[in-house]
Order: structure tokens, then C-alpha cells, then sequence
């Protein structure tokens, strides 16, 4: 028997007892998941410090009490001493609180308040021979469902999906990333007593076990993380014809008209690029620009790095660390491609990577074939807006395309001559904070949508539904057998849709 069948099949029976059904369940099951991220916010932040502490003296500190789950008590402690030591944390409590508790709150008030509207049946139109009966889409749940986080927001991409997944009836398995082990004990331990154990569960698991756990048949399965790895889930799914999503990455191009604010350009660019060090995949992986842009956009970079980290980013507690040695070892090497024009300084103790900024980056170039996810931003120059349109047209399509121009037409003949999963004009990162606009890949970078309504679609089979009443049979005669020619124009009649012939021109 597979690992933990009898626990989905435990929650396949709750499931299939109309447990989750009722909108009341669904609501305090949201409400219960709010008191979670309310009661454990320091919970939350203390975890992810203890998952990204970043240097050696913090860690001889509070090791021992960060691997008991309680890092904060070192702040205690330690009253005096703590502020000359480096921050524990490479993404600061600030990013935390922006990018992974706010988020998420957004989306579970968003949710709540229009879960409602969200689950009534949606009528249809009718042809001629279903005029007394009803036709409409029923929304039901899947079943038991399978959600798979990624280590790099660990909060915010794993409850996000599980708002969608409550909210549209399911069951969840939940299956946090082992790389932040922290967290993931946190929400293993906590997150169940705020839900209903009969129908979500928390499993905890390294490479090998998801590998087993794949192997039982889930009704729908959510994964985040790298194509590599989705590819791995999809053909898990396959083997049981199981629907997934699939919250991939890539290479997200940004390009930068010469008719832009160069200040206002730099500083939204540098924000997107270097939170949380980078390890963000809806981040700007490279920017296109002319080489005119180019001389005027580094001195903005670099006044931008400044502003935001001081002269000395390593010192600042608003910068980042890479996750692992693993993951600092990968970034530090693509730091060989093109030329350093701002940063590229490291501590492999600290796994600290400088913003750092390449230009004379060739397209062969390593950081030019994979996802960057580290605080490098490379520039390639391009001679025009076509020449960047053809650069971007002949990549895998990205999980977002950025652009800077002060003319809506270049905006607007780079939105309609590309494809990406989401496009954002003139800033970047902050079409996620939006909870009425899809998000998802396409391609490479993912397959469905998710984030608001979106997110209640994805967890909910559109049931097709037609209710006739069980009388006016002599309506029915006409397409019994046995046949007659002279009864098909009726039936015609009484079931195909017309081609309307108002003129589209108008």
C-alpha cells in the first residue's frame, strides 16, 4: 500500500459524507484558517528566521533555541547584543509580513466576502426544446485534493491554494517544503488544530516520500515549483487522470522603452528584482533595453541599491540571504556570465549575493538558459521594440512580461505581439496583489490560474446540469424512431442555435 493511502482515503470518506458541502462548513472552515494567520503571525516570523538565518554569529546565539522552534526567545536574551549581530533573517520581517501574511489575508477576505456569489448555479441560455426546463452549472467540488508548496514564500503559495481548495468543498492534503523545515513543522503542528482534522491534513515529506505519495490517486492536484519537478507531477497525475495546476517559472523579460522616467524605472526594477534576494518567480529575470537606455539606467540602479540597502547591502537588515549552500552555490556561478557592473561580492558563510547588475550578457550565456532565482538582474541590449518583441517571441513563453514606456502604443504593441501567463506595465510584482486577476503560467511556465475567483474555479468541476420535467411527452415524439424526414426541420428548429446577423463591423 502506497504511503498514506489510508489517510486519503479517510478524508476521500468525509468527503464523500457531504461534510464540505455546505457553505456554513466552508466559511468557518476560512474563518479558522484566519485565526490561524492571526494567532501564529510570530510564529510565522520566527520560522522563517530559523529557516533563513543567515550568518554565523546568530546562529551560535540561538541555535539550539531555533531548532526548538522559539528563535525569538534569542532577542530576549540577549537584549544588547542582538542589535550588533547581523539580522537573523534574510528576507526581513517586513517582506514577510508584505508578501506572505498580507497576501494571504487579502485573499481569504476576498474570498469570504464573495463566496456566496461564487457558489450560486449559473443559468445558461436554452434552446427552443429546453424552454421549460432548467440549465444551468453546478459547482462541486473534486474531492480530495493534493497542494504542493515550494520553499520560497512557504506561507503565501501554500495557503493561497488551500483558500480555493476550502472555499470550493474539498478535502486537502497539504504538503509543505521540506527545505523550509521550520515552517513546515510549524504548519504541520499548528494548522490542524484550526481546521477540521477529518478533511485536511498536513503531510510532511522529503523528495522520495512526495515521490510515493504521488502515487495515490488524488481528484485534483496544485503544484508549485520548478518545470523539472512539475513535470514529475504531471505524470504521476496521468497515470490516474488526474486534472492539475501547475505554478511553474521562467525567464521574465522586461523591457525598457527609451521613453521612460529612468528613476521611477530603476527603483520599481531593483525593488522587484532584488526581494527576498530574488527568490521570487514572478521577479524581472533580465532587462532589454537599447544601448542609449543602458548608459543612463546603471546610475539609476546604482543610486536605487543605494536608497534601499545603503552603501553596503551585506550591513543592511532589509536585504536578503539565499535559501541553501545548494541554492548560493547555483546563483554564484551564474555571476560568470557577461560583465559585473554593480555588486557581484559573496559570503558563502553568510550566503550572501550582492544586488548585483550584468550587462555584455550574451544569449548563450549560462544565466541566459535557466531561471535566475537570485539578486542578479542582467541587461541585454536590443536596437528596437520589434527586435525586443522577437527576443521575447523566441524564448518559452514567460510567467510575466514587464515593460517601462511612457507611450501607451509601445505598451500596448508589446501586450498584444507576446504571450506570457500575466503582463504588468510600468512596475513589477504588483499584479499579484490584485485577487480578481488570474494568476498563472502558460507553457513552460505553468498550466491553469488561481488567486480569487480564480482560485474557487480551479478547485471546482463545472457540473453541466439540465433538470426536465418527467411530462409533455408529445414535445419528445419528434426524435423517436422510427424516423421520418419530415419531422427533421422541426427538430432542427427545436435545438440548433441561429447565427445572429448583426453586423460586428458596428
Amino acid at each position: 500500500m502506497s504511503p498514506h493511502a489510508e489517510l486519503v482515503s479517510r478524508l476521500r470518506a468525509a468527503w464523500l459524507s457531504g461534510k464540505t458541502r455546505p457553505m456554513e462548513y466552508r466559511l468557518a472552515q476560512l474563518e479558522g484558517l484566519g485565526r490561524f494567520l492571526d494567532e501564529k503571525k510570530q510564529d510565522i516570523l520566527e520560522a522563517t528566521a530559523a529557516d533563513m538565518r543567515k550568518s554565523r554569529p546568530a546562529r551560535r546565539l540561538c541555535a539550539d533555541l531555533c531548532e526548538d522552534n522559539h528563535p525569538g526567545v534569542a532577542t530576549q536574551l540577549y537584549p544588547q547584543r542582538w542589535p550588533q549581530l547581523p539580522p537573523v533573517c534574510p528576507q526581513p520581517p517586513f517582506e514577510v509580513e508584505v508578501s506572505e501574511l498580507s497576501i494571504c489575508r487579502s485573499e481569504l477576505n476576498h474570498t469570504l466576502n464573495n463566496l456566496g456569489a461564487w457558489m450560486k448555479d449559473k443559468h445558461v441560455e436554452k434552446n427552443w426544446a429546453t424552454q421549460l426546463d432548467s440549465a444551468f452549472i453546478r459547482k462541486d467540488p473534486y474531492g480530495v485534493v493534493l497542494i504542493i508548496g515550494p520553499w520560497n514564500y512557504p506561507i503565501n503559495l501554500l495557503l493561497v491554494p488551500l483558500i480555493g481548495a476550502i472555499a470550493a468543498g474539498n478535502c486537502v492534503v497539504m504538503k509543505p517544503s521540506e527545505i523550509t523545515r521550520n515552517v513546515e513543522r510549524l504548519v504541520a503542528e499548528m494548522l490542524p488544530r484550526y481546521l477540521d482534522e477529518d478533511c485536511f491534513a498536513v503531510v510532511t515529506a522529503g523528495v522520495e516520500e512526495t515521490t510515493r505519495l504521488l502515487e495515490n490517486k488524488f481528484d485534483y492536484i496544485f503544484f508549485t515549483g520548478s518545470p523539472s519537478v512539475g513535470r514529475i507531477v504531471m505524470t504521476a497525475a496521468a497515470k490516474h487522470l488526474t486534472p492539475v495546476t501547475l505554478e511553474l517559472g521562467g525567464k521574465n523579460p522586461c523591457y525598457v522603452c527609451d521613453s521612460c522616467n529612468v528613476q521611477n524605472m530603476a527603483r520599481r526594477v531593483a525593488w522587484g528584482r532584488f526581494f527576498n534576494a530574488g527568490q521570487t518567480c514572478v521577479a524581472p529575470d533580465y532587462v532589454l533595453c537599447s544601448a542609449e537606455m543602458q548608459e543612463k539606467l546603471l546610475p539609476a540602479l546604482r543610486e536605487a541599491i543605494t536608497e534601499f540597502y545603503g552603501p553596503n547591502p551585506q550591513e543592511s537588515p532589509d536585504f536578503g540571504r539565499i535559501v541553501g549552500d545548494r541554492q548560493f552555490q547555483r546563483v554564484q556561478a551564474l555571476l560568470h556570465s557577461g560583465h559585473t557592473a554593480i555588486g557581484g561580492q559573496t559570503d558563502a558563510e553568510e550566503r550572501y549575493i550582492a544586488p548585483t547588475v550584468l550587462v555584455e550578457v550574451q544569449q548563450d550565456d549560462p544565466i541566459m538558459q535557466e531561471e535566475i532565482f537570485g539578486p542578479i538582474l542582467p541587461i541585454l541590449t536590443v536596437a528596437s521594440v520589434d527586435d525586443a518583441i522577437a527576443f521575447i517571441n523566441a524564448r518559452e513563453r514567460p510567467l510575466v512580461l514587464y515593460v517601462f514606456s511612457s507611450r501607451k502604443e509601445v505598451v500596448k504593441r508589446v501586450l498584444e505581439r507576446t504571450s506570457s501567463g500575466g503582463f504588468c506595465a510600468n512596475d513589477t510584482i504588483m499584479h499579484m496583489t490584485i485577487p480578481s486577476l488570474p494568476f498563472g503560467g502558460i507553457g513552460q511556465s505553468g498550466l491553469g490560474r488561481y488567486h480569487g475567483r480564480s482560485s474557487f474555479e480551479t478547485f471546482s468541476h463545472q457540473r453541466s446540469t439540465l433538470l426536465r420535467g418527467a411530462g409533455r411527452e408529445t414535445l419528445n415524439t419528434p426524435r423517436y424512431p422510427p424516423y421520418a424526414p419530415h419531422r427533421l426541420p422541426l427538430l432542427r428548429a427545436a435545438t440548433e442555435t441561429k447565427r445572429q446577423t448583426t453586423c460586428l463591423l458596428l
